[in-house]
């Protein structure tokens, strides 16, 4: 029965999805090295990604056509239809060929289940950060919802931080049309945050509104919402406003490492960065997001 299932899924990958990457991302003798028709591949029927950066595909198809297809694609068998496939990996690759006009194309070719498509297109998107604020969301919930995975599993199998994890999940409790605002690009995913502090609904979606159409930043959304930041105000040397420069700056890092960052500025240009943390897990989660390595690497 579907409780049955559900707790295969737990038991294949309740310990992270490197397992799982390593027997469909790495090399395996089973692998098929081939090149296939173009038109003989369709996309991921489970692709979680939903809004394709044209621009990026244009610089992507450029590059392929002047240096090759450096990568191949993966893709399975499509079931019940022979000489045809299904893309597990590269869907950008494949529009850019496509676009270039490619009539075959290099892949390999292994055999994968419906589940592991799913999770293997979730997890190619959410390390490449492919997806908007709202498909990150959603692929995150996927994950922990479908396939069992705890949130510090998500977190490191997709290299985020467990904050940053929990705080995007926090995003599908909003409005509708804050969740359409972030999805269009609106609205950052800091303003979105800002906006789950109001507890009427209606007054949030008042806000979301006056914040596009006036243009707001994410502190002129806390400021509008209420929301106090867990640090003392900093008051620089060059005086009390911070530029608007250094407002994205620490905008960017707080999005990024999922916490409050104050940029302090002293005379001529130097200065400090300030990290704030509640406790010593998102300690070692902010260390591991600025250094880019896992922390039992650097314990070592």
């Amino acid at each position: 029965g579907v409780r049955s299932r559900r707790l295969v899924k737990k038991d294949r990958l309740g310990r992270g999805l490197g397992h799982l990457l390593d027997a469909y991302l790495g090399s395996e003798s089973g692998d098929v090295s081939s090149t296939v028709p173009v038109a003989a591949i369709s996309a991921n029927p489970v692709q979680p990604r939903r809004h394709f950066d044209d621009d990026g595909i244009e610089e992507l198809k450029e590059s392929i056509r002047i240096h090759g297809l450096i990568q191949p694609l993966i893709v399975r068998p499509r079931p019940g239809s022979p000489g045809e496939y299904q893309l597990i990996a590269g869907e950008r690759r494949l529009r850019s060929v496509q676009a270039l006009g490619w009539d075959r194309v290099p892949v390999v070719i292994r055999e994968a289940s419906d589940d592991t498509l799913l999770i293997l297109a979730l997890v190619e998107n959410l390390q490449r950060r492919d997806l908007n604020p709202l498909e990150e969301a959603e692929g995150f919930r996927t994950l922990v919802a479908d396939f069992g995975l705890s949130q510090e599993e998500v977190a490191r199998s997709v290299g985020r931080s467990r904050p940053a994890v929990t705080n995007s999940l926090r995003l599908l409790r909003s409005p509708d049309v804050i969740k359409d605002f972030v999805r269009d690009g609106k609205l950052s995913m800091g303003h979105a945050r800002a906006l789950l502090a109001v507890p009427d609904p209606e007054r949030a979606v008042e806000l979301a509104e006056r914040a596009v159409e006036e243009g707001w930043s994410v502190r002129e959304t806390e400021r509008n919402v209420g929301v106090k930041r867990r640090r003392k105000a900093e008051v620089s040397d060059q005086g009390s406003q911070t530029s608007p420069m250094f407002q994205v700056f620490e905008e960017a890092l707080t999005d990024h490492l999922s916490t409050s960052v104050t940029i302090q500025r002293r005379r001529g240009n130097r200065g400090s960065v300030r990290i704030a943390y509640e406790d010593l897990r998102e300690l070692e989660n902010i260390v591991e997001l600025v250094t880019g390595r896992p922390l039992e690497s650097i314990a070592d």
